[in-house]
């Protein structure tokens, strides 16, 4: 049995790695797309690969996921695989969810969430499980409200240096050069999305490992799961997801070469800062949503679509205890079958 259910928690959590990169796909391309300054399908693949390469560079964000948000304790391989699968279903049906909706929420706190659910309800049962919440609290709901303030407060302050330097420069070489200049911010915020996103799969990837007795809690993440999440985000991106690219792109503001420029360096900043400096999962949507509201008010505040920005900021809200809820659920589900 466990050898089956080691198996469906893998593919899972490859499956929402996949689905994480078509659903934040847009966090990286979406402004290179809307401005021209790519065309979707060579976009797309240039995320893929960079997603690939950020993947690959550390495992900070990795180790807080496996070690640092549910203790699990001394339980059996079968219980702490069935946390893990009804963790990864709940961040799924969530994901989903946002998918079909065009809304962009975050992946990583969907997967979060769904951890966290799956340990709350686990631990009705067995007392040794308990959710850590001053890990949590630090390395997630901190990070969930600062980063966000942080993008859209540099990335307005951004736009007024960039105005103030090029105040004298002609308009259309000005935005020519922005648009080559996106391709290689477009870049940076791959590279981000993958040291982030890629790393919470193999993290959950590291703990049915542990569960299975095929690695120690306190040993480094192998190069297998490593390169099996980071290629299956990498096949997620490059299969695209154009109803949250259109939203990113075009609902929020006009998106135009200089704010789109701005809004992917500061939002790479932000992710490279939050993996390298703080090991902190944060949500690559909501450092890139924020820094395109906060290049749009450097205009002027009508010139965000505040109504949008709403719905959005609406599900940032929910995913974690939606995500928590589901995945509580389907662990209720299955415990008679233990």
């Amino acid at each position: 049995m466990e050898q089956a259910l080691s198996i469906i928690v893998i593919v899972l959590a490859l499956g929402f790695d996949f689905t994480n990169g078509f659903h934040d796909a847009a966090n990286a391309i979406s402004t290179v797309i809307s401005t021209r300054a790519m065309p979707p399908r060579a976009a797309l693949a240039m995320s893929a690969v960079m997603n690939l390469i950020g993947a690959l560079l550390g495992v900070h964000v990795a180790d807080t996921i496996a070690k640092k948000i549910v203790f699990f304790g001394d339980i059996s391989s079968v219980k702490m695989l069935v946390i893990l699968l009804a963790a990864l279903a709940g961040a799924i049906v969530w994901n989903l969810i946002t998918w079909v909706l065009g809304l962009p929420s975050s992946s990583s706190h969907a997967l979060i969430g769904g951890l966290v659910g799956a340990g709350l309800a686990a631990s009705v049962y067995v007392p040794d499980i308990y959710v850590q919440w001053m890990s949590v609290v630090e390395k997630v709901v901190l990070p969930m409200f600062i980063s966000p303030i942080i993008g859209f407060t540099m990335a307005f302050l951004l736009m007024i240096l960039i105005f103030w330097l090029f105040r004298n420069s002609n308009p259309a070489k000005t935005t020519k050069h922005f648009k080559v200049a996106q391709i290689f911010s477009s870049m940076a915020t791959a590279l981000g999305h993958g040291l982030q996103d890629a790393q919470k799969t193999m993290g959950i990837i590291f703990l049915c490992a542990v569960a299975m007795d095929w690695e120690v809690p306190d040993a480094e993440i192998p190069l297998w799961i490593k390169v099996c999440s980071a290629s299956a985000i990498a096949f997620g991106t490059y299969s695209g997801g154009f109803k949250i690219i259109k939203t990113l792109g075009r609902k929020i503001i006009d998106v135009d070469p200089v704010r789109g420029f701005t809004a992917e360096l500061v939002a790479a900043v932000v992710l490279w800062g939050a993996s390298f400096g703080f090991s902190a999962p944060i949500s690559t949507t909501h450092a890139f949503t924020s820094a395109i509201m906060g290049a749009g008010a450097s205009k002027r505040l009508s010139a965000v679509r505040w109504g949008v920005a709403k719905n959005i900021v609406g599900a940032w809200f929910l995913t974690l205890p939606a995500a928590a809820l589901v995945a509580a659920l389907i662990y209720f589900a299955l415990h008679p079958f233990l």
